[in-house]
């Protein structure tokens, strides 16, 4: 099967929701929120009401509109006494573009009514439908969105309702595509996190969830191995989250937490396969002390035993 016919499914998906998202913002009626003004015309004045000493080249650089098709724009609100344009002071090749008070005017019908509209939207669905939604929005800026721009911060926090589930479901979802485990380790997960549920001591013994805009994106917990030895299990940062630190801090929240509750060391098993978190093992200060060749999840495997001591 080639690379284009293997895309063809998610083009169709893709192409599916630009059409059901067109409509349900109302992109084909013939003025944006029954106004006079296309949905280009919508945004460039959002963009003029919204910041100072605007010039063309702003706007052509932000929305990535046509030059010739902004010239006529402008000159069309100038016409209608939306837009005065200023010669600028320290370059008089510049022209500072500013909103007239019918232009403010202009746009302050049309920025109600867009709240007014998505107030609607959001009050029809419940309260986790509306979580979903919005962070599924969050998603899609993340993901297509600008590089440059700076990670946006994250949290942690113990465990609650329903993360548990998230839980086992990631890790069967990220170790099949990454690692090709089976089933199986899924199974493993879930047997490790309902004895964790029924039987853990919540003193000693805990779950931490990484959250990054309301979204889960990382998770590790720690149990007690006997021995005053603490066992580190689960470790698990979403793909598009790495690189930030969560994974490291994760483990940190681990370390700082066993030493409170006077572990004299924690324990880890993992993969020589899993080289991203062998490797913030190794960072935090985690040695290899055992390995050992094993069949498990439908691979071949070379399982590793590490440890930190926490003892002076």
């Amino acid at each position: 099967m080639t690379v284009q016919n293997k895309m063809s499914g998610s083009v169709a998906e893709f192409r599916r929701f630009s059409r059901f998202y067109t409509k349900q913002i109302g992109l084909l009626a013939k003025g944006f929120l029954k106004t006079r003004f296309s949905l280009t015309q919508a945004r460039i004045l959002y963009e003029l009401a919204n910041h100072e000493q605007l010039t063309a080249s702003d706007i052509i650089n932000e929305l990535g509109i046509d030059p010739g098709h902004l010239s006529r724009i402008l000159n069309n609100f100038e016409k209608e006494g939306l837009l005065h344009k200023v010669r600028s002071k320290s370059d008089s090749r510049r022209r500072i573009l500013n909103l007239t008070p019918q232009g403010q005017n202009a746009f302050s019908v049309l920025n109600e009514r867009s709240m007014e509209e998505a107030e609607g939207l959001l009050l029809r669905l419940a309260g986790e439908e509306r979580r979903r939604l919005l962070n599924a929005m969050q998603a899609i800026e993340n993901i297509l969105g600008d590089d440059s721009k700076p990670p946006t911060s994250y949290l942690f926090r113990f465990n609650s309702p329903g993360d548990i589930g998230w839980i086992i479901h990631r890790h069967g979802v990220l170790y099949s595509e990454e690692y090709g485990f089976d089933e199986t380790f899924e199974a493993l997960v879930a047997e490790i996190l309902v004895q964790f549920i029924r039987k853990h001591d919540p003193k000693r013994e805990c779950i931490w969830i990484a959250e990054q805009d309301g979204e889960r994106v990382g998770a590790v917990m720690i149990v007690d191995a006997g021995e005053q030895i603490a066992q580190l299990r689960l470790l698990l940062v979403e793909p598009r989250a790495r690189g930030r630190g969560i994974g490291k801090q994760l483990i940190n929240e681990c370390i700082k937490f066993s030493r409170r509750n006077r572990y004299r060391k924690i324990k880890l098993w993992t993969q020589s396969n899993l080289l991203e978190a062998r490797h913030l093992y190794a960072k935090a200060g985690f040695k290899m002390v055992e390995e050992y060749p094993h069949k498990s999840f439908g691979l071949n495997l070379i399982a590793e035993f590490w440890e930190l001591s926490l003892q002076d």
